[in-house]
């Protein structure tokens, strides 16, 4: 129970960190969040570069047919059928982060067995990045509902026990 207390103090501490932050400079914490995306968008980008590769030196092809390949195999279209907009796709939902992370490892793999480090930190990069992706964003959606709509629907805020807190509930009598 100590550790909850002890974590949940730290989290809303850097909350208020980085909320004054923001009110303080909003241009730079602007600025920081796209350099962040930036970053995050090169490395995806060059993670795709070496996976393509290496698929494309595995099938024996070059890199464009190799890419079109993979483009098509993960392909989604959008369909309408009895009037309602559907999204369809040659792989079902349940199967395209394995099959992704299975790449990613192929390449790992591949980039080890050669003695080459550095595209092995990138895929590994994008393997972590590719399964912590829900819980990062099940967690940032959670808080900021949280934080807007506190008592929207039915959802009543998470009660934090404190030790040292008394509570009561108090009524007036009426004369």
């Amino acid at each position: 129970m100590c550790s909850l207390q002890g974590t949940y103090l730290q989290e809303t501490t850097i909350l208020r960190f980085l909320l004054k932050a923001a009110i303080a400079s909003p241009r730079l914490i602007i600025a920081v969040a796209l350099v962040v995306l930036l970053v995050l968008a090169g490395t995806m980008t060059y993670t795709g570069f070496l996976v393509i590769g290496v698929l494309a030196d595995y099938l024996g092809t070059g890199r464009f047919v190799a890419g079109l390949l993979v483009g098509g195999l993960f392909a989604r279209f959008p369909w309408i059928r009895n009037g309602k907009l559907r999204i369809v796709g040659l792989l079902p939902k349940p199967v395209r982060r394995p099959l992704i992370v299975s790449l990613l490892a192929l390449c790992s793999l591949h980039f080890v067995w050669q003695g080459d480090y550095v595209p092995v930190l990138f895929t590994g990069f994008a393997v972590a990045f590719l399964l912590s992706y829900p819980w990062l964003r099940r967690a940032v959606v959670d808080r900021m509902s949280a934080s807007m709509f506190t008592f929207a629907g039915g959802r009543h805020p998470r009660k934090h026990t404190d030790d040292t807190v008394i509570e009561g509930e108090f009524r007036e009598k009426k004369d």
